[in-house]
């Protein structure tokens, strides 16, 4: 090297090294790096931490003997204020030649030998290498590890999280839900996710269905609360809405009885009264000594069926009078057709008068029969049409 070469590669050696120790330190600081440090590793994991320590290690050691080489090279130059012939030369050798020495590692006896183990001597470029192949065999298990922790331990803690309110639900509401197997499942899933997230972490399913199991739970919790702080309005709530359950169910009776004499009704027809099952139900939920969380979702079946009725009765009441409604467009269609009929020249047709007399008699009596009714009119207005419409 020249002196100038030689000055530079100094430096740039030295740069070198100062980057180099600064990653050593933020590896060694990383938040998994630490972690894993303290835990109880098995499986798969375990396996890979063990290589990645390896791999530290013998980074340590490349590292300290790449300093080492370089302190002597640094000293070398502090010496003298301009290089001669033999400085210059030593630093060549140590900055360029095979100048970085690596002890023989020890072996166990049954692999040594009696003759010396060579130690290996490595270029500075050479050395490098060799510490970038082993941290990035360490950054690789950690950036591992640190995706599995990644994927399940932020829904761990949610379901965790889960657990206490659930926990705090029950003792505001004075009852309990029996979560033992959640919890024992819990604490094998976090178990398997710290010690070996590699091998055993745990699988998208397992923590979908206990998401929905402490969210349903919770549910239930929070809705028996509700029904407890709210039972008394919710319970006029629903004797009002029995009362006009009762009022449009008579509507609808009401309703058959003027239709039935205007209308032939089938006996499936006639307005069943729920009104009666739907109180005795809530007699029962008020004398019942069940928890809340089965009174609560009694409550809210009950409300569901109450409002259900009255839409029924309500729908029953609108479909009777509608019979007598479609009678009416019945006889209109047949006065409209009997006057088209007129003006067609075809009103002393036979088989149309036969057609007319039949739909009008069907029509004018009492009960009507509806079906047979509107294929009477049908047939007049093809009479009337030529077989057409």
């Amino acid at each position: 090297m020249s002196r100038e070469g030689a000055e530079y590669a100094l430096r740039a050696r030295a740069d070198e090294r100062d980057r180099i120790s600064g990653d050593l330190l933020d590896l060694e600081s990383h938040t998994t790096y630490q972690l894993l440090k303290g835990s109880n590793l098995r499986g798969a994991t375990q396996q890979r931490w063990v290589a990645a320590q390896a791999a530290l290690a013998t980074l340590w050691g490349l590292y300290d003997a790449y300093r080492s080489v370089l302190r002597d090279a640094e000293q070398i130059r502090a010496g003298r204020g301009r290089l001669g012939a033999d400085e210059l030369a030593e630093l060549t050798a140590l900055l360029a030649g095979r100048s970085v020495v690596l002890k023989a590692a020890a072996k166990p006896v049954e692999q040594r030998s009696l003759l010396p183990e060579a130690d290996e001597r490595l270029t500075m470029d050479e050395t490098v290498t060799r510490m970038d192949a082993a941290f990035r065999e360490v950054t690789a298990t950690l950036t591992d590890i640190d995706a599995a922790w990644n994927a399940c331990l932020p829904r761990l803690d949610d379901a965790d999280a889960q657990l206490r309110a659930i926990h705090d639900l029950q003792v505001e509401l004075g009852e309990s839900l029996d979560l033992t197997q959640v919890e024992t499942d819990l604490k094998r899933l976090r178990g398997g996710a710290i010690e070996d997230p590699l091998g055993s972490p745990p699988s998208a399913a397992e923590l979908d269905r206990i998401a929905r199991l402490l969210s349903g739970s919770r549910t239930d919790l929070e809705r028996a609360l509700q029904v407890k702080r709210e039972y008394g309005r919710r319970r006029e709530d629903l004797v009002a809405a029995l009362d006009r359950v009762r009022a449009a169910e008579s509507e609808a009776r009401l309703a058959h009885g003027q239709v039935v004499a205007k209308i032939a009704l089938p006996p499936q027809a006639s307005p069943r009264s729920r009104a009666e099952d739907l109180a005795g139900r809530l007699d029962a939920l008020d004398l019942s000594a069940d928890t809340w969380l089965n009174r609560s979702s009694r409550l809210t079946a009950l409300e569901g069926d109450t409002a259900q009725a009255l839409q029924q009765a309500q729908a029953t009441a609108r479909a009777l009078y509608g019979l007598v409604s479609r009678r009416d467009e019945l006889r209109g269609r047949l006065d409209a057709t009997q006057a088209m009929a007129v003006r067609r020249g075809r009103a002393e047709d036979r088989a149309a008068v036969q057609a007319y007399e039949q739909a009008r008699v069907l029509l004018w009596s009492a009960p009507c029969d509806l079906t047979r009714a509107a294929d009477a009119v049908d047939l007049y207005q093809r009479a009337i049409h030529g077989g057409g419409r």
